[in-house]
């Protein structure tokens, strides 16, 4: 009797507490992450932790990440999509992610380290709306390995072996200006 009484108790409190963190989408196994006007982060940010050697996952664009910066200049700045810190440091010290921005009427692709503290991107190619499209990091010995419509780009690495204390990174918008509307990307991890 004492057992299905706590398992009441357990599955009372399962059925009432909120999701933590982003919540997934429900009509598919996307999350979607929100960033509102005037923002850089995505709503309930929740750095998780990370502990694999690779990130596989997709994500999906629409025509809400089509925008225009205020600053001409600003159009250039590369926002970031989905990612993990590394090395046991903060992820401005040592990362690795994709990166996206509107420029000349496509959304482009990047990839997006900081090595020791110095920043690194890479342009990778554009990337279709509405459509799913799969983004891989891999992490060998020294080197990320960033797999973006078939075709591995290497980019340097500051340590060796496991990520050590590291969280996954979450879309983020900017450079210098805050998303000048609301943001919608889904993602969905493989």
């Amino acid at each position: 009797m004492r057992r299905y009484l706590m398992a009441l108790i357990l599955l009372t409190g399962a059925v009432s507490c909120e999701w933590i963190g982003n919540t997934p989408s429900f009509g598919d196994d996307f999350i979607t992450y929100n960033i509102k006007a005037g923002n850089h982060e995505v709503d309930r940010n929740l750095n998780t932790p990370f502990t694999a050697s690779s990130l596989h996952f997709q994500a999906l664009f629409d025509s809400s990440c089509v925008y225009k910066t205020t600053v001409p200049e600003n159009q250039n700045d590369i926002n970031k999509l989905y990612g993990f810190s590394d090395c046991s440091s903060q992820h401005q010290n040592n990362s690795a992610r994709f990166g996206w921005n509107w420029r000349e009427g496509a959304l482009r692709i990047y990839a997006y380290i900081y090595v020791n503290g110095v920043r690194q991107e890479r342009e990778l190619g554009t990337c279709e709306l509405n459509e799913p499209t799969s983004f891989r990091i891999d992490i060998r010995d020294n080197s990320y390995v960033f797999t973006y419509r078939g075709t591995e780009t290497v980019m340097p690495r500051h340590c060796s072996g496991g990520v050590g204390i590291a969280y996954k990174l979450l879309p983020y918008f900017g450079g210098d200006e805050t998303a000048p509307h609301d943001i919608r990307i889904k993602i969905r991890n493989l």
